[in-house]
């Protein structure tokens, strides 16, 4: 055993949750993501400098399939589990894995998740924002700014030898300040090699749970933050948007990472 092992395995003797090995990211590895990573960013770069009033997120779609293979990359998100579209685009109500649709207009006052995921060289990056349309309401401001705080306080939080719950308490305590709640079910997750990796990232856990944060692991933050309840449930026809139980608004920030030997790397963001 190396220097690694070693200490991972004296970590998990004290009941601690290490990664296995092959969650942890090679150097050769990390070059070709972080070729990956810039495409992502660059796609929600693209969205955001052309979004608006009136259009169809139908054309957010046409936009980032378009952008991502005009550079060489593939959007994970199309055909995935048989997914339809090219990005998930999640509007008011809707938490995550909204479907772009040519009859669903953006109008003044909405609020908007962009969820970009992309392929480039058979590597993995992933990252979304909140858009806001026109004029909103100060209470969907105030959801979406608080979101985003969590998502800067979870990543202040995690250290190289920390844990998973370290970023989870940061978030979960930053946004129940704020009187809001973060769904418990669903979460982060491992990325680079595949689209969803190990380990699901909760950010619900205490401080000090949850497994520990080795150099060379790379992951989503994206707590998804309610304005009422948790609770959710997923649209019987089309099996993938999901709204909030008590038809409140809901925003989410992701950012993609990786644990070096000195800190938290922002990947894609």
């Amino acid at each position: 055993m190396d220097k690694l092992d070693v200490k991972l395995w004296k970590l998990a003797a004290r009941g601690q949750i290490v990664p296995k090995r092959s969650l942890l990211k090679t150097p050769r590895q990390i070059e070709a993501i972080k070729k990956s990573a810039p495409l992502n960013t660059a796609v929600l770069d693209h969205v955001a400098s052309h979004i608006h009033e009136g259009m169809c997120t139908e054309e957010i779609d046409r936009l980032v399939y378009d952008f991502t293979t005009e550079h060489g990359g593939i959007p994970a998100p199309l055909n995935y589990d048989g997914f339809p579209k090219s990005v998930c685009t999640s509007l008011n109500n809707v938490i995550c894995h909204g479907i772009p649709s040519e009859y669903e207009i953006l109008q003044d006052g909405d609020i908007l998740n962009v969820d970009v995921s992309t392929i480039l060289d058979g590597y993995y990056s992933d990252a979304s924002r909140m858009f806001t349309i026109g004029n909103i309401s100060p209470e969907a401001e105030r959801l979406v700014r608080v979101t985003q705080e969590c998502v800067e306080l979870g990543l202040k939080a995690a250290k190289p030898w920390g844990h998973l719950g370290d970023i989870a308490y940061a978030i979960n305590t930053h946004a129940k300040k704020h009187g809001y709640s973060v769904v418990e079910d669903i979460g982060g997750h491992g990325i680079g090699l595949d689209f969803h990796e190990e380990p699901f990232v909760s950010y619900v856990t205490p401080k000090g749970s949850e497994m520990v944060l080795v150099p060379g692991m790379m992951f989503t933050i994206e707590p998804m933050v309610n304005e009422g309840s948790p609770d959710f449930f997923v649209d019987e026809d089309d099996d993938w948007t999901v709204y909030t139980i008590d038809d409140g608004l809901s925003a989410q920030v992701e950012y993609m990472v990786l644990v070096t030997d000195s800190g938290i790397e922002v990947l894609s963001k």
